[in-house]
């Protein structure tokens, strides 16, 4: 009976009165103990206020029922498809929405819709995958740092690809610890990229000395973050600068010289397509054979063969690093160990005594670096040691 006196009363009352009454009804439906005929009339106004002119009543409905599971689902799936002040709150939060309805909204809807659906608590990677194929990227920023969606691999390198020359995309993935290796590695990538594409069109630089800067700039964040890995991470790593032809003599060599054994023998497990176990004892071979069989069937310029081999030999000599800052930059006896031998070989191509004499221009630089801050942390440490004993 009250249900038939709604119906009547709402022909003709103001929007604002009838988005407050749908509000009542919708809250009755959910807590009220209703006879099953009252509940059938309830929700058959309710399915009619869904045609209602104003969108404040439906509205009004879409708060009420958005975070119930126990809402009528043709009401909550009819909300959701509705205009974007009505459906954000039943995109974001509904229990009742499945992931197929999810992923056509995302493919159908706008922005708002889309950011709403990346909001959402324990988003499922195919829904992450979608928001990652076709979603804005306000969209993709809310799905980076949604702490409950489930992002598959493959969606985090195509939110790269689709927005990584945006600022806000990366700064928001490279803040996140667990972000796998390859896609960081993408963004650095994307990064030396847009920087470059940036300072020529400035005229600041020829094309292609910035493109050699930002090759020498993303070579040396990769072998930071491959600092950072380890396992499968390293593995990852490895096969994503292989795919996109990073995986250069230069690189692996840069990682040798840094002492970073781990991607240095990646590298060459990738290129050589022996176990990784096989390729470990093959370096640790000191009679050079082996190492050349090596190079040769990783595919590695054989100019570029001595280099490697006094590289490992002066590695044995100075042991390990044991740090990861240790392991991100080059090393200056090393370096310059190895270019002293290239430079009395007359096989040395020129391209590799250029490169070396760039890392050793490096090197010498990151040194004078480290021994000024050190030298500056010591002024500083110092007064406060000369106060402790006075005191």
């Amino acid at each position: 009976m009250i249900v038939r006196q709604f119906i009547s009363w709402i022909r003709t009352a103001p929007a604002g009165e009838r988005a407050e009454a749908t509000r009542s009804l919708a809250r009755a439906w959910l807590i009220s103990d209703l006879s099953e005929e009252d509940r059938a009339a309830a929700e058959g106004a309710l399915l009619m206020l869904l045609d209602d002119a104003s969108p404040l009543v439906r509205q009004a409905m879409a708060e009420v029922f958005a975070r119930s599971s126990e809402a009528p689902a043709s009401i909550v799936q009819a909300l959701s498809l509705d205009q974007p002040s009505v459906a954000l709150p039943v995109l974001e939060h509904s229990p009742l929405l499945i992931d197929a309805d999810l992923v056509d909204i995302v493919a159908t809807g706008n922005g708002q819709m889309q950011c709403a659906i990346a909001r959402r608590v324990n988003l499922p990677a195919s829904v992450c995958a979608a928001i990652a194929e076709v979603g804005t990227p306000a969209a993709a920023l809310e799905l980076i740092e949604n702490a409950y969606a489930e992002l598959a691999p493959f969606s985090w390198d195509r939110i790269v690809e689709r927005h990584g020359h945006l600022a806000a995309i990366r700064e928001s993935m490279l803040v996140l610890e667990d972000l796998p290796a390859a896609t960081r590695a993408a963004l650095v990538a994307k990064l030396s990229e847009t920087l470059a594409q940036f300072v020529v069109a400035r005229n600041w630089l020829s094309p292609d000395r910035a493109m050699r800067i930002a090759s020498e700039a993303r070579d040396r964040s990769t072998v930071n973050i491959a600092a950072h890995s380890r396992g499968e991470d390293m593995r990852g790593l490895v096969r994503h600068l292989r795919a996109t032809g990073q995986l250069t003599a230069g690189l692996i060599l840069r990682a040798l010289l840094s002492g970073n054994l781990e991607l240095f023998d990646a590298a060459l497990t990738e290129l050589s397509g022996l176990p990784q176990a096989r390729v470990s004892s093959l370096l640790h071979d000191r009679g050079g054979a082996s190492l050349q069989a090596l190079l040769i069937r990783a595919g590695l310029p054989e100019s570029t063969f001595a280099a490697f081999r006094v590289a490992l030999e002066v590695n044995h000599e100075m042991g390990y690093v044991d740090t990861v800052g240790g392991a991100a930059r080059l090393r200056r006896r090393m370096v310059e160990r190895v270019l002293t031998h290239c430079e009395t070989d007359r096989q040395a191509a020129e391209p590799l005594l250029i490169l070396l004499r760039r890392f050793a221009t490096e090197s010498a630089r990151e040194e004078a670096r480290m021994f000024c801050d050190e030298l500056m942390a010591e002024d500083v440490i110092a007064p406060v040691q000369h106060d402790l004993i006075a005191a």
